[in-house]
């Protein structure tokens, strides 16, 4: 017999599906009252018919990909060993822990800290927390690049599905401005009695209602999802910039607008407007601008910070060979850092990447 304890929360977990039920139900009411009562025997409608599909479909696939995308497991190298474990459990005082930790993250790519300047650390999931990395309470696992967690499509929006997460967005702005403007003439004729006395002048009522309402929340969610992928953060950076070795700093993971969407949307135009992930990089590893250098990572013989490293250097990470586009993508930014400096005569040891104008 289960425990008491793993049944409520397998009952708190039924719960939390809730709003995704109850969007999905307003999703299926409004195809029927669109297809079935609005447009079906209009004449003309044949182009709406085409354009809602369009959307609609869309729409749905980037909402499915944003509700089922689970979040990556961060790389195996910033979970600790059995080992350290043994060590970490052994040692009561705070600063004999923080000095073992310190000597694990010497060897990682991780530059941010709490605000108190100690390592992050995750004692649910037993790891040292990559960049942008947070654990959730709700999903119960650290989640790479959390942005936060959604109630609508009870999953952790992050690293793995925050492209489907903006899709879903301006997919479904579209979706009920469409439906608002084209039940615009409908809605007038019923408050004119231009409308046949039969349960659909109710639906084309609601139906304006519901999607005219949910233009305006949607537009203004969009509009600020919109600037936070320009300003390279997340909804938890906006509200608390991510601390380093030398203090908050809110702009130092931003590379200019450009390579900030294509963080995001990857290099390849062909697969940004699809529901299918291309964002560049693994989750882990983020390009920087920093403005100070952090004294307990190894320095880098380039000038360069030591999160980013050539093909040909003896340490890499991650692992697992850079995609192309990835690759690219710190290339292009070391370079133009490289330049930049060499044009203006400084030397800062851990700029890494130039912003753009």
């Amino acid at each position: 017999m289960a425990p008491s304890g793993s049944r409520s929360v397998d009952c708190w977990r039924v719960l939390y599906w809730i709003p995704v039920l109850f969007i999905s139900l307003i999703v299926a009411w409004s195809y029927y009252a669109y297809v079935a009562q609005l447009c079906i025997g209009k004449t003309g409608s044949i182009v709406y018919l085409l354009v809602y599909h369009v959307l609609f479909i869309m729409f749905v696939w980037s909402y499915w990909q944003t509700i089922f995308t689970k979040s990556m497991n961060p790389l195996k190298e910033f979970h600790l060993s059995h080992s350290d474990k043994e060590l970490l459990e052994r040692e009561d005082r705070r600063e004999s822990q923080q000095e073992i930790l310190r000597r694990i993250a010497k060897d990682l790519p991780i530059y941010t800290r709490t605000m108190s300047g100690a390592i992050r650390y995750c004692d649910l999931c037993l790891l040292l927390k990559p960049d942008r990395c947070h654990h959730c309470s709700a999903c119960d696992m650290c989640i790479l690049k959390m942005d936060h967690h959604c109630l609508w499509v009870n999953n952790c929006v992050g690293f793995a599905n925050y492209k489907f997460f903006m899709l879903f967005l301006a997919y479904s702005l579209l979706y009920c401005l469409f439906v608002t403007a084209t039940d615009f003439q409908y809605f007038i004729q019923f408050w004119t009695n231009g409308l046949p006395d039969t349960q659909a002048k109710f639906h084309i009522m609601f139906l304006f209602f519901a999607a005219s309402m949910f233009s305006v929340s949607l537009a203004f969610l969009f509009a600020y999802h919109c600037w936070l992928v320009c300003k390279n953060r997340s909804t938890l950076e906006a509200f608390r910039a991510p601390a380093f070795q030398h203090g908050p700093d809110k702009n130092a993971f931003s590379l200019g607008t450009s390579k900030n969407f294509r963080q995001v949307f990857g290099d390849e135009k062909k697969y940004w407007l699809l529901p299918i992930f291309s964002s560049l990089g693994d989750g882990c590893l983020f390009p920087t601008c920093l403005v100070n250098a952090d004294p307990e990572q190894p320095s880098s013989p380039s000038g360069r910070n030591p999160s980013i490293k050539s093909a040909g250097e003896s340490h890499q990470f991650p692992p697992k060979p850079l995609r192309e586009s990835q690759s690219r993508l710190l290339s292009n930014g070391q370079s133009e850092g490289s330049e930049d400096r060499d044009t203006r005569g400084t030397s800062n040891p851990a700029l890494t990447i130039e912003k753009e104008t």
